[in-house]
């Protein structure tokens, strides 16, 4: 089936709002039909999603305050990408900037589009083991506490409904999927200096 009668085609764009990362556009948009509509987005440099495995079968967590929401929210470690960063690049770093933790294996796992209704942010999901722990290097204003659980706690606060950080559900279903053997990751040893936690 021809996906062409569903494509949105951009007539004119404006941009709304320039923040220090993030912008929201406005867009006029033609249906193959020839009707007019709207649409208004958010321009977002993507981001990365870290499965931090630890030896013991642990998983290394972080309760972060976010401030849209009021709440507390239980997630595993993720970060934008810099302009001009890889995505595995990114992965690395937010992992060591956020938890401390460097990793010696790498598995990318794919692609998820968390709000692709109005939002172009894609969050890469990275599987990381191989942990050794280092301090954190937090951003000014960044605080982070990290917790260090087991697949059925975190299963069972999903569960309960009190997860609900939709980059962490997915991250604890390739996980379980992947421990079934039932989805496959492909592992990669880090480069050398991110593998070592006494690296600035």
């Amino acid at each position: 089936m021809s996906d062409e009668r569903l494509i949105e085609r951009q007539c004119a764009s404006e941009l709304v709002l320039a923040g220090d990362f993030l912008q929201v556009r406005r867009d006029q948009i033609a249906f193959a039909d020839g009707a007019i509509a709207q649409r208004e987005y958010v321009v977002h440099p993507g981001a990365v999603v870290i499965i931090p495995v630890l030896d013991d079968g642990r998983l290394v967590l972080e309760r972060q305050y976010r401030y849209p929401l009021g709440q507390v929210l239980l997630e595993f470690p993720a970060g934008k990408i810099d302009a001009g960063e890889s995505r595995w690049t990114a992965a690395i770093r937010e992992l060591a900037e956020e938890t401390g933790y460097r990793a010696r294996e790498w598995a990318c796992a794919g692609v998820l589009h968390n709000a692709a209704a109005y939002s172009t942010e894609l969050i890469e999901i990275w599987f990381a083991r191989g942990l050794s722990a280092g301090p954190q290097s937090l951003d000014d204003g960044e605080l982070i506490d990290l917790c260090l659980m087991q697949e059925s706690e975190l299963d069972a606060l999903a569960a309960a409904g009190s997860l609900t950080d939709a980059k962490t559900l997915i991250g604890l279903l390739w996980l379980q999927k992947w421990r079934r053997g039932e989805w496959a990751l492909t592992w990669q040893p880090a480069p050398a200096e991110a593998a070592d936690p006494s690296t600035p």
